[in-house]
C-alpha cells in the first residue's frame, strides 16, 4: 500500500459539532406556524443555558488561575519546607543540605542567613528582611533571577553588593549602582553593651516579582557577607527545601527527618502561610456556592425547555 493510500484511510478527528447535531438543534429552535411561542421559550432557554455554562467555565478558570499564580509567586521565593536546628547552631549546613537534597521528591536545597534590618538612603528608610544566599543558590530562584530589571547578578558572591526589589528601590529613591545603608540592632559587643551595626552596600541589581510583599521588603546579600553582618560565625539560620510536588509535603517530611542526621524542626509552606491560604479557601467555598446556584438555574431552564419541546 502506498503512503498516499495509507494517509487517505487514516481515521479523521471528529469535529466539535457534526451535521447531525446541527440538524437536531435547528429542529427545536425553528418553530412551525402554530409553535411560534414555543420557539421563543426554547430560544430564551437556550441562551440561559449558554450563559450559565459560559459563566461556570469563566469563573472556574479565573479562580484556578488566580490561586495558581499566587501560589507560584509565594512558593517561588520561600521554600516549601524550612529546616531549623534544635540541638545547636547549624554549622554543618553544607553537609545537611547535601543529604536533604538527595531525598526522593526534593528538587534542591538552599542554606541561608536571615535577619531583619533597616534599609536607609538619603531620601527615606524602610524595614526589610535580609537574606544571605550563595550566588549559585540565588540562580535557582528563577522568580528572582529571571526578573532582574536593572544591574546584573554576575559576581554576586564576590561583589559585596545587594539585590533589592523595585518597590523598595522606589521608596528609597535609588537605582542600580547607588548605595544604601543597612542598620541592624545586633552589632558589635562593647563594654557599653551591644551597639547597632551600620554598613553601606552598593545596589548591584533590582528585581521585580510583582508582589509588594517581596518587591518592597526583601534584600539579598552574599552568604558570607550576611554571616559577618549578623554575627553568625560560620553557621546558617536555616535551610530551605524546594520540592518537586509541594502538595506531597506530608510524604516527604519523614524522609527529611531521617536524612538530616541531627535534630531538626520542619515548617512547611502551609503552616507559614496558614492565614493567607485559609482566606483563599473561604473564597473558594463561596465561589463554589455561587457556581452551584448557577448550575441549578441552568438545569431548571434546560428542564423547562425540554417540557416545551
Amino acid at each position: 500500500m502506498s503512503n498516499t493510500d495509507a494517509t487517505d484511510h487514516e481515521p479523521q478527528g471528529t469535529k466539535p459539532f457534526a451535521a447531525f447535531e446541527w440538524m437536531i438543534a435547528g429542529r427545536y429552535l425553528r418553530a412551525r406556524r402554530k409553535e411560534g411561542f414555543i420557539s421563543v421559550i426554547a430560544g430564551f432557554s437556550f441562551v440561559g443555558i449558554m450563559l450559565g455554562v459560559a459563566t461556570l467555565i469563566i469563573v472556574m478558570a479565573v479562580m484556578n488561575g488566580f490561586r495558581t499564580e499566587l501560589i507560584n509567586k509565594i512558593l517561588g521565593v520561600n521554600g516549601h519546607v524550612v529546616v531549623q536546628p534544635l540541638d545547636g547552631p547549624l554549622t554543618d549546613y553544607a553537609e545537611v543540605a547535601d543529604r536533604l537534597a538527595k531525598v526522593e521528591g526534593v528538587k534542591f536545597t538552599i542554606p541561608l542567613v536571615e535577619g531583619q534590618a533597616l534599609a536607609s538612603s538619603p531620601a527615606a528608610s524602610n524595614g526589610v528582611l535580609v537574606r544571605g544566599l550563595r550566588g549559585q543558590d540565588l540562580g535557582k530562584l528563577q522568580l528572582v533571577s529571571r526578573t532582574i530589571k536593572e544591574g546584573s547578578l554576575e559576581g554576586f558572591d564576590d561583589g559585596g553588593g545587594v539585590l533589592i526589589g523595585r518597590r523598595l528601590a522606589d521608596q528609597l529613591g535609588v537605582r542600580a549602582g547607588d548605595t544604601i545603608s543597612l542598620v541592624s540592632p545586633r552589632g558589635a559587643v562593647t563594654p557599653m553593651g551591644v551597639t547597632p551595626r551600620i554598613k553601606g552596600y552598593q545596589v548591584q541589581a533590582i528585581f521585580e516579582i510583582g508582589m509588594s510583599e517581596y518587591d518592597g521588603a526583601f534584600v539579598f546579600l552574599p552568604f558570607a557577607e550576611a554571616q559577618a553582618y549578623f554575627n553568625r560565625e560560620g553557621d546558617a539560620s536555616s535551610i530551605e527545601i524546594y520540592l518537586e510536588h509541594p502538595d506531597r509535603v506530608d510524604e516527604v517530611k519523614p524522609k527529611l527527618h531521617a536524612a538530616a542526621g541531627r535534630q531538626i524542626y520542619l515548617l512547611d509552606w502551609r503552616d507559614r502561610n496558614k492565614t493567607f491560604f485559609s482566606a483563599l479557601e473561604v473564597e473558594r467555598n463561596v465561589m463554589f456556592l455561587i457556581l452551584t446556584l448557577i448550575v441549578l438555574v441552568a438545569a431548571l431552564k434546560s428542564s423547562r425547555a425540554s417540557s416545551c419541546w
